[in-house]
């Protein structure tokens, strides 16, 4: 298989990583690979078998022109400034440019140990491998910016956790692993022109249009608080909860990464936490908002060096960007609202209503994901999933009554605004339970379970009758569920 590595980092970027090399499993075996998303890299698979496949992903044989390196970042952990992390458990194998011209990193985690690895083993388990497999997928086919999975492969090697588990490497396709952190640790270790070079080099890869700005570095701010916006919005609208949202798991790509402890809302409650660790609820679902803005906050002051060398005055103007956060924000999630409420244009009483939705869901318990699919089957006439949902058919009255009421300003037909619910409303999410029983399968040697809910996830809008039980939320009565970091 030929990579076609243009390794600009590695080339450009010396000082900012240190170079690494995988542990040799001792018994690789292919367990999954994404061909779609080879295809999207340009990646010709069809003279390669799956003992090759292998090699090549679990870092037994290295691909011709790779240069694998660790990245070196610091973040603030659960508000907690760390000043060096960097990649303890993964290597950079290089970047692949796409047919269309795109960048992306080639990524092996759970490959041993690093400069970084703070006397850990490197290694990972067979859990957190497929399960951000699954999830990142999942996130890719709902249309949110998330980093992809290449292959899965299983080491032949134990690690030890809490118990022996299987080992395994995940390949993770990304724009680029550059994060809030990765600009933390330059500003904390080196200063200003550090931080200017890697904010050159990631305007440069990531945002051209901004090189001829009057300031790139306070642009690139601007820029990265847009999409974090968005992402963010796209979370939430998801029901999704990242779990670790720490500065070292924010990609400046604005894609979603590092599934960890991650998972999805069944019944909703604004307060929810699916992570083991989160004891204060810092990461809870309704204050994501509030630590992205937090989050990017610590990106303008790792930036600010860079900023003020170029123009002392630009920084109250970087000040002023992170205190509109929570507006543009707020402008970004009304967006993904109304687009899953079938609003098709923006009034000021909308706000309202949206805000007002999220107190009804809370005090029903309504099922998240599937409430939206229940509006759009009430606009074919169709009551029976709605009422389903509820603790009595006239729970939520007042509130549709005031839904309806928007959509009768609308000329769109009612036919025509349901399907185009369909599309932004994902019926097949991975469903907590269901991610549980297919990873604890795979654990055994079944990937049966696993692969058909990937297959489900990732055809999340199309209702089919063979996968009714895929949209059921988990037993009332089951314990809280909880997620665990992957190391």
């Amino acid at each position: 298989m030929d990579f076609a590595f243009d390794n600009s980092f590695h080339d450009r970027m010396e000082g900012f990583y240190a170079p690494a090399a995988a542990a040799k499993p001792p018994a690789p075996e292919l367990l999954a690979f994404n061909e779609p998303l080879a295809a999207r890299l340009g990646l010709n698979t069809e003279h390669t078998d799956r003992e090759e496949l292998a090699r090549l992903f679990s870092g037994q044989a290295l691909p011709a022109g790779a240069a694998p390196l660790a990245l070196a970042y610091a973040g603030h952990q659960f508000g907690h400034f760390s000043p060096q992390l960097g990649d303890g458990r993964a290597l950079l194998l290089g970047e692949l440019i796409a047919p269309d011209g795109v960048r992306f990193d080639v990524q092996l985690k759970g490959s041993g140990p690093t400069a970084f690895s703070r006397n850990g083993d490197g290694k990972a388990a067979i859990g957190p491998v497929l399960r951000e497999f699954l999830v990142s997928e999942a996130m890719a086919a709902m249309g949110v910016p998330t980093t992809r999975s290449l292959a899965a492969v299983a080491t032949g090697d134990r690690v030890q956790r809490e118990r022996s588990h299987p080992g395994a490497v995940l390949t993770r396709i990304a724009s680029s692993h550059i994060r809030v952190g990765t600009f933390q640790f330059f500003a904390a270790h080196f200063g200003a022109d550090h931080v200017a070079q890697l904010s050159d080099y990631s305007i440069g890869r990531h945002f051209p249009d901004l090189a001829d700005a009057p300031n790139p570095h306070l642009a690139l701010l601007d820029r990265v608080i847009a999409l974090q916006c968005d992402l963010v919005a796209h979370w939430l609208g998801a029901g999704f909860i990242h779990g670790v949202m720490n500065t070292d798991n924010v990609a400046i790509s604005g894609e979603t990464i590092d599934y960890g402890p991650c998972a999805f809302m069944d019944r909703f409650a604004v307060e929810t936490v699916f992570s083991s660790i989160d004891a204060n609820g810092r990461y809870a679902y309704g204050r994501q908002p509030q630590i992205m803005h937090w989050n990017m906050a610590r990106f303008a002051e790792a930036l600010l060096p860079a900023i003020h060398a170029v123009d002392p005055a630009d920084v109250d103007r970087a000040k002023a960007l992170v205190d509109a956060i929570p507006e543009r924000f707020r402008e970004a999630w009304f967006i993904r609202m109304r687009a899953k409420l079938g609003l098709g244009q923006a009034h000021d009483d909308d706000i309202a209503l949206i805000d007002a939705l999220f107190g009804e869901l809370e005090l029903h318990a309504v099922d998240f994901t599937s409430f939206f699919r229940a509006l759009a089957q009430l606009l074919r006439g169709d009551g029976a999933m709605l009422n389903a949902l509820l603790p009595t058919a006239d729970a939520m009255a007042p509130w549709i009554s005031d839904w309806w009421a928007h959509l009768e300003r609308e000329t769109i037909a009612p036919l025509e605004r349901a399907d185009a619910m369909d599309r932004e409303n994902p019926l097949y999410i991975p469903r907590n339970h269901r991610v549980e029983l297919a990873l604890a399968a795979a654990e055994t040697g079944d990937l049966a379970p696993w692969r058909e809910l990937l297959h489900v996830v990732r055809n999340p809008y199309t209702s089919r009758a063979e996968w009714a039980d895929y949209a059921q939320p988990g037993p009332e009565d089951a314990a809280p569920y909880k997620t665990f970091c992957g190391t």
